[in-house]
């Protein structure tokens, strides 16, 4: 007997045996690539005309270790260099701090001053490179320490590009890296959008992630719904410091995930796509490229698995699949060792190759938007818009994202579905291989990465050795010019880079404006 079981996506969006052209709206096939509303991608020969960025996701330790990680990503093809920091450099700490110990280049690098930002780029020319940096809270200071170093090479400011993430709100909503509350988060947000206007145009501002929404145990549908309604915020404020939304448009980006759910996957970015046009449209933006989305994509963290870790090879290229297909822009793709520790140099390597493979063997990248006209497509692609306006009308029913992350309405969302799949897992509804089916009594051992405990010592050494030797007198002006700019409402970056380039550490810049803007708590 077949199996007339009812199925569903990971949104509980009911899936039929069959489509056909009955579901699908009269519009979407119709649409071209590289035309407004963009469903089917931002570019017209999309992959034919330059293939996705390949990044890959590395910092951990010292600065020097990291340097040799990128000098090796790099050789092996890496288009692009993506950082990930320390919590202390997430929340505004140097490596000294009390609060340190324990963390310091745990979960990727510590940077505490423009010291630090040399040994990381040592012997790469920023204008050659695009780089991506996972920091929020201190974005800020981190982007100002990437300038200094930019200045320091002789590089032309109006040729560097990378991306800061620079999301705050879904630290509030999901992920908990925040220093300030969020009125002050969001006005340094708008200081980086004006500074970066006229100064570093091509430096994309803000990331603005569902990636972690997704981690957190969101659905497809939450991820681009709630991850929207932070980027409409985002341009509100924009608008209100009176910025052109056609001019800071162009450099806004966003961050999704990719799950395992292949189908629903590619839907969820052709639909964001549409979304994000029309709500930018309905901002006030004019230009086309103003009501882009642009995105990178990294593959699932929360979908790999301690159990059998080598099968977490074939989930990354799922989902490698997934974020192609759906016409990302850039993407990481996660080593298979993830679910214990940082990547082994073994395991990034074979991540990478996965995407290359995906580039050049598969022929996915020979058409644009290839899955586009299929019944099913279409179809998934128009529900999960209709239920991510849901959503969104919700959220600003409340009174938009600032407000409903106050409230906790997308937190509890978000906390709702996660203990909705976990159930699902436990109750063997939601089979994940290895996990609750399919299991090994012995499991397989694979060799991970360590990072060693006296790198906090190492680190604290080098702070000791840059205040013996720093201009007090310079830093005590650059840190009391800070707190006059902070309070009086201008814009604080040219003071930051001032303030980095006379070697004011991250800690004391963080510091200087708690004292501004006070701690959220």
């Amino acid at each position: 007997m077949p199996d007339e079981t009812k199925r569903f996506t990971d949104s509980g969006i009911e899936i039929k045996k069959i489509y056909t052209k009955d579901d699908v709206s009269n519009s979407s096939p119709l649409e071209k690539p590289g035309e407004a509303p963009f469903t089917r991608g931002i570019q017209a020969d999309m992959y034919r005309g330059k293939l996705w960025t390949m990044r890959q996701y590395a910092g951990f330790s010292t600065a020097e270790e990291s340097n040799k990680r990128y000098h090796y990503l790099l050789s092996q093809g890496v288009h692009g260099l993506s950082v990930a920091f320390d919590l202390p450099t997430q929340i505004g700490y140097d490596s000294d701090h009390d609060l340190t110990d324990g963390e310091v280049g745990k979960v990727g690098v510590a940077i505490n001053s423009i010291e630090d930002i040399k040994e990381l780029f040592n012997g790469i020319k920023l204008e050659d490179i695009t780089t991506s940096m996972t920091i929020n809270a201190t974005g800020f200071i981190l982007l100002s320490l990437y300038v200094a170093l930019a200045k320091q090479q002789g590089a032309d400011l109006k040729k560097i590009s990378g991306t800061i993430q620079n999301d705050i709100l879904k630290e509030y909503a999901a992920r908990g890296t925040y220093i300030y509350p969020p009125k002050p988060s969001m006005r340094i947000i708008t200081d980086i959008f004006e500074w970066c206007g006229n100064e570093l145009p091509k430096w994309n501002t803000i990331s603005i992630s569902g990636y972690h929404i997704r981690e957190a145990g969101s659905t497809a549908v939450q991820e681009i719904a709630f991850t929207l309604s932070n980027g409409k915020a985002y341009v509100k404020a924009a608008l209100e410091k009176g910025l052109d939304i056609n001019v800071f448009g162009k450099r806004l980006s966003f961050f999704f995930n990719a799950h395992n759910n292949l189908f629903e996957e590619v839907a969820k970015f052709r639909a964001a796509r549409r979304m994000w046009a029309k709500m930018m449209k309905e901002l006030g933006a004019t230009d086309a490229k103003a009501m882009m989305l642009r995105f990178h994509t990294q593959t699932g963290g929360s979908t790999l698995t301690a159990q059998q870790p080598l099968n977490n090879i074939a989930r990354v290229t799922v989902q490698t699949l997934a974020a192609v297909l759906g016409g990302t822009q850039s993407l990481h793709t996660n080593g298979y060792d993830e679910a214990f520790s940082l990547p082994t140099e073994e395991a990034a390597g074979i991540a990478l190759r996965t995407q290359q493979i995906a580039a050049y063997e598969s022929g996915i990248a020979d058409t644009v938007d290839p899955l586009g006209g299929s019944y099913f497509i279409e179809s998934l692609t128009d529900e999960i818009e209709n239920a991510a306006w849901k959503l969104i009308e919700q959220v600003d029913a409340i009174g938009g994202s600032i407000a409903a992350i106050e409230q906790g309405f997308m937190q509890n969302e978000i906390a709702h579905s996660a203990y909705e799949y976990q159930k699902k897992i436990e109750t063997n509804e939601k089979i994940i291989v290895g996990v609750n089916k399919f299991q090994n009594k012995n499991e397989e051992r694979i060799p991970l990465l360590k990072i060693d405990d006296s790198i906090r010592k190492l680190q604290v050494e080098k702070l000791k050795s840059l205040k013996e030797n720093r201009d007090h007198t310079r830093v005590k002006n650059c840190l009391e010019l800070l707190h006059t700019k902070a309070t009086s409402g201008e814009n604080i970056m040219p003071s930051v880079i001032d303030a980095v380039e006379n070697y004011c550490t991250l800690g004391e810049i963080a510091d200087e404006l708690r004292k501004v803007f006070g701690e959220y708590k």
